[in-house]
């Protein structure tokens, strides 16, 4: 389902005189349908580069990325938006919405935008936000002055409301107390359960063990470092 392979990455600092940084060479990460594959490595090590690059918000600078037969490193803008609406989920650790938008919209959106009519979506969003426990009273009411653990449990029934093929989680049982984790980590194995191909990035040992059938540590991507 995802199949990555031979990826480079580097950052040209224009603000500081060109200068380049190269983060990635030669990353190789294959998932497939039913597994969860968790990058590790030092902070630093390029984990959230690659995932980034995964979901198309970084360019590969070479190799290939291919999601169930899109390959993301050359893929078209046009491409890549269906991709993300039809395929590939992403549970991040940070909370982007528009201002003003309800809770409950934010969740049921990824359902809209794949035609599921109106009342389903909010039908399904309100049983996933319930499952996360996320107070009823707050559904109509913006995430953006949530607290975090709240604001992360609108990410994970967002990127779980829908029943993707492929997703990414970004620390996704960050901010949250002990019984939250355990309604995040119940889905993510309802989600292998049912065939999906998962990347992760876990901070969370435990949550990582129990949840990860492999471990890639992204530091043997390094680039090799010129001698002095």
């Amino acid at each position: 389902m995802i199949q990555i392979s031979d990826v480079a990455k580097s950052f040209t600092l224009h603000n500081q005189g060109g200068v380049v940084i190269d983060v990635l060479a030669g990353a190789e990460v294959s998932v497939a349908p039913g597994e969860c594959v968790a990058l590790t490595g030092v902070s630093g090590a390029g984990k959230s580069t690659l995932m980034r690059m995964i979901y198309g918000n970084y360019l590969a600078g070479s190799g290939s990325i291919v999601i169930d037969g899109v390959d993301v490193a050359r893929a078209e803008p046009r491409e890549i938006l269906a991709l993300r609406r039809e395929t590939l989920g992403y549970v991040s650790q940070f909370l982007r919405v528009v201002p003003r938008v309800p809770t409950l919209h934010v969740v049921a959106e990824p359902l809209l935008l794949t035609g599921v009519d109106l009342a389903e979506a909010h039908d399904r969003a309100r049983a996933i936000l319930a499952r996360l426990n996320l107070p009823e009273r707050l559904w109509g009411l913006s995430p953006t002055t949530f607290s975090g653990g709240e604001q992360q449990r609108v990410n994970v029934a967002r990127g779980f409301v829908c029943a993707f093929p492929a997703m990414l989680l970004d620390e996704p049982t960050a901010s949250l107390d002990g019984a939250n984790r355990e309604v995040v980590l119940s889905l993510i194995e309802e989600a292998k359960a049912r065939g999906a191909a998962m990347v992760g990035i876990f901070h969370d040992e435990a949550a990582r063990d129990r949840v990860a059938d492999r471990q890639i540590d992204v530091s043997t991507f390094l680039p090799e470092r010129p001698g002095p």
